[in-house]
């Protein structure tokens, strides 16, 4: 009996000091949370310190943004906006707020635009590429209506999200012609997926 009863002090004391760790890592590391104001802005791609961590209405809840202290350039990205650009100093514990606020910049949309591109890939959620450039995340390039217009001629793209296997390929667009890509990203490590989804 005497036993039974030291294993369950022992295990509660465990369980205490697993909890205590947990608490006193997150009151080491910053959170960033991001207020978007519209579906450009919850759609935008997030690069931290250069590397893409993913679109801003999914880094919540249980995937949260958790940095270490210091300070990090987060920028914010969507296609035929400003990029918004913030140099944040983050301290032990803080919650960072950032109020994302995009602006049209008509000057990036591509002239003699007349390609369609429409792409098909697991997890959707991935960016999409295009001659290194962001231009937007799989889901929005998929389904009735929904394309990408390019100018006709060659262009790279790139499919990326951290956790998995880049896809890269280089499609060769006529005037008015209409491509599909299909694919499903395979699982590979941060380290390996991370260098190729900068902003760079």
């Amino acid at each position: 009996m005497l036993g039974r009863s030291a294993f369950s002090v022992f295990a509660v004391m465990v369980c205490i000091s697993s909890a205590s760790l947990v608490h006193a890592e997150n009151r080491v590391l910053a959170e960033v949370r991001f207020v978007a104001h519209n579906r450009a802005e919850k759609t935008a791609g997030v690069w931290v310190d250069g590397q893409y961590v993913g679109y801003v209405k999914e880094l919540n809840g249980n995937k949260k943004m958790l940095l270490l202290p210091g300070k990090h350039e987060i920028v914010v990205r969507q296609p035929w906006y400003t990029d918004y650009v913030e140099q944040a100093v983050l301290e032990p514990g803080e919650l960072h707020t950032i109020n994302v606020t995009l602006a049209k910049d008509m000057r990036v949309v591509p002239k003699g635009a007349t390609g369609e591109l429409k792409i098909s890939a697991t997890p959707d959620r991935a960016a999409v590429f295009v001659d290194e450039q962001f231009a937007g995340h799989v889901n929005e390039f998929n389904g009735v209506g929904k394309a990408m217009l390019l100018t006709p001629g060659q262009h790279r793209v790139r499919i990326a999200l951290p956790g998995y296997l880049p896809f890269d390929t280089v499609v060769d667009l006529r005037p008015h012609q209409k491509l599909k890509i299909e694919t499903a990203l395979a699982r590979g490590s941060i380290t390996e997926a991370g260098a190729l989804v900068s902003q760079n």
